[in-house]
């Protein structure tokens, strides 16, 4: 066998274990969560009818009032039928990393797979965006358990060009595609290089009106070993983005707890850029599993549409 036959072996074999165990979570365990994880506060104006006590004054539609005489009208609305699903998945050389079993690629593509499959449930359309430092991969919108598939092909098989992460540029490709109101799924560990300045300031800037008009959701995707050192005497550390190397002595206890704060002081203020920016955040892990996690944002959405 081939080096290439083989290696597409092993990806169809980790597209069916990811396909078997999403859709036994999807099936048992979120079961009846799709509609308050996907319907978000849209609502399409549906018609017009006369005015009966106890209606909501504020939905009088003053222009139909105006033209019959002596009756009032309010507007009825019903929820949107359509939806469409976007996943913004973020491939850029940092998602290689993965301390245990699973990288944070991986992991990725499984949320991606999961939600994917919970969308189809629910009969809605699914997107797909690739992104590093370029946009990768473009998958327009679809239905279907064999499109849902083909996402989770594409994130598997994808071999980015760039190294990088452009965050804004995939928020704002995602926003002009959406035509009608979306749930958008920016799936990443929001590594910016250096945590640059220019680049937050270009997310927030592309952000700010997709969030008003989308529900916007960023799922982060971290490994342990990112927030924490372990004690291994010298260790070489590269920057799988930028390529810049450096050498840490992990010996030393102080050099392990700064290196521990810096990283969850990073890692608070990107999540606060993220909240002020209008976007839920679902963190997610890849030594832990998810499942916990997947079902508390599913209901915490729920219990905000229910107030």
């Amino acid at each position: 066998m081939t080096p290439e036959r083989e290696q597409l072996r092993r990806v169809m074999e980790q597209v069916r274990r990811i396909e078997i165990r999403s859709r036994r979570l999807v099936d048992d365990t979120l079961a009846g969560h799709e509609r308050s994880l996907f319907r978000g506060r849209g609502l399409d104006f549906d018609s017009v009818r006369e005015y009966v006590p106890g209606d909501d004054v504020r939905a009088i539609d003053w222009n139909v009032t105006a033209r019959v005489p002596g009756r009032a009208f309010v507007k009825q609305f019903h929820e949107e039928r359509e939806l469409t699903v976007w996943l913004l998945v973020d491939v850029s050389a940092s998602g290689a990393f993965g301390s245990g079993a699973t990288t944070k690629r991986q992991l990725a593509a499984e949320i991606a797979c999961v939600l994917a499959l919970s969308a189809v449930r629910n009969d809605d359309k699914v997107g797909l965006i690739m992104f590093s430092d370029r946009v990768e991969v473009r998958v327009p919108p679809a239905r279907g358990r064999s499109h849902a598939m083909r996402v989770v092909r594409e994130i598997l098989t994808c071999r980015p060009a760039g190294r990088g992460t452009d965050l804004a540029g995939a928020v704002e490709l995602a926003g002009r595609l959406a035509r009608r109101r979306a749930v958008m799924f920016l799936i990443s560990d929001f590594e910016l290089p250096g945590q640059d300045g220019a680049a937050q300031a270009a997310l927030e800037r592309a952000a700010l009106p997709v969030a008003a008009r989308h529900d916007l959701v960023a799922v982060e995707i971290r490994d342990p070993r990112e927030q924490a050192l372990p004690d291994l005497g010298l260790v070489t550390l590269e920057d799988a983005e930028t390529g810049q190397v450096v050498v840490v002595d992990t010996g030393r206890r102080r050099t392990r707890q700064r290196f521990a704060e810096l990283a969850e002081a990073r890692r608070a203020d990107m999540r606060r850029r993220l909240t002020r920016l209008g976007m839920e955040l679902l963190p997610l892990e890849t030594a832990r599993p998810y499942e916990r996690e997947l079902l508390a944002f599913f209901d915490a959405r729920e219990r905000r549409r229910a107030s």
